[in-house]
């Protein structure tokens, strides 16, 4: 509800965090005290001057952060997730949504589902383009060239599916306009740091050098190696797709003394998209410390 919401909010600008919401945020035992003793040390009327708390909850906001510190005292949890939702929401769930099997099966696929749907994208092109991004993803992993992370599995798929959705504001610079939306869209299932990495793959899946940018706060260790990987896949997967007819039905790899190989299979002519995978070379070498070179199968 509305106190877990502001105590994250005010959580989030005490971290230095960009505001992009609360849903999916996890507010820490330590953090909820932190915030516990700033508001304790205040009067009441000066509670709703921290930053994130809204001036019609300073009157409550201590006592309400007393009783959630509570709850995670006596359950012994670490921190709680915040969400956008409320009661109300939740108990609209709770009466119509408890079927069995759940009508979402998969929060966070569906979340993603969603939001492409929303802005009408080109289901055959999005679909084709997570093929192939993923397909890569596996191959890589499996030639040793990365951990194949399930989690950065589904975010590269989230990203592929969502890349296209900025055409719904403008063609041009619509990289740019599917980070904006992808950043506030407040997608149920995944936590602020996992969107910021779904909307920076998005935002260079056509130019650019990946950077986590004023979104690097939220990152955990590692995280601006994983967005490179994130990016240079779903790029490679947009350019072997550039004519937008699935033409370039696979990509196989095979890794040799530093080089790895890309084999395309294909239908037709892809001289435009091999011309395309061969202009990011160096952005592949960056993300998987590889040379990249590119083939057609004889098939």
């Amino acid at each position: 509800g509305g106190t877990v919401r502001n105590l994250a909010a005010a959580a989030q600008r005490s971290a230095g965090q960009p505001s992009l919401g609360v849903q999916g945020f996890c507010l820490t035992r330590e953090a909820l005290e932190a915030l516990i003793a700033t508001l304790a040390a205040l009067p009441p009327a000066e509670r709703k001057t921290v930053p994130g708390i809204k001036p019609g909850r300073g009157d409550l906001i201590l006592a309400g952060a007393v009783v959630v510190a509570e709850v995670l005292e006596a359950g012994g949890f670490s921190a709680i997730e915040a969400t956008e939702a409320g009661l109300r929401e939740g108990a609209f769930f709770e009466r119509h949504l408890a079927d069995d099997p759940p009508l979402f099966d998969d929060v966070r696929r569906d979340s993603v589902l969603n939001l492409a749907a929303q802005y009408r994208v080109d289901p055959a092109h999005t679909e084709h383009v997570a093929t192939l991004a993923l397909g890569l993803f596996d191959e890589l992993a499996a030639a040793g060239l990365h951990r194949g992370d399930p989690i950065e599995r589904e975010l590269l798929w989230a990203a592929s599916v969502l890349h296209d959705i900025g055409v719904a504001v403008d063609y041009d610079d619509h990289h740019k306009h599917s980070r904006y939306l992808i950043l506030n869209a407040d997608l149920p299932g995944f936590q602020p740091r996992e969107v910021a990495l779904v909307a920076q793959a998005a935002r260079y899946h056509r130019k650019g050098t990946p950077d986590l940018g004023e979104l690097e706060s939220l990152a955990a260790d590692g995280d601006a190696e994983r967005l490179d990987r994130l990016a240079t896949l779903l790029r490679l997967a947009e350019d072997l797709e550039r004519s937008r007819d699935q033409s370039v039905r696979a990509a196989r790899v095979a890794e040799h003394d530093g080089v790895v190989c890309l084999e395309l299979e294909a239908q037709g002519e892809v001289s435009v998209a091999r011309w395309a995978v061969e202009r990011e070379v160096d952005l592949f070498r960056r993300a998987f410390d590889r040379r990249l070179k590119v083939t057609l199968s004889a098939s």
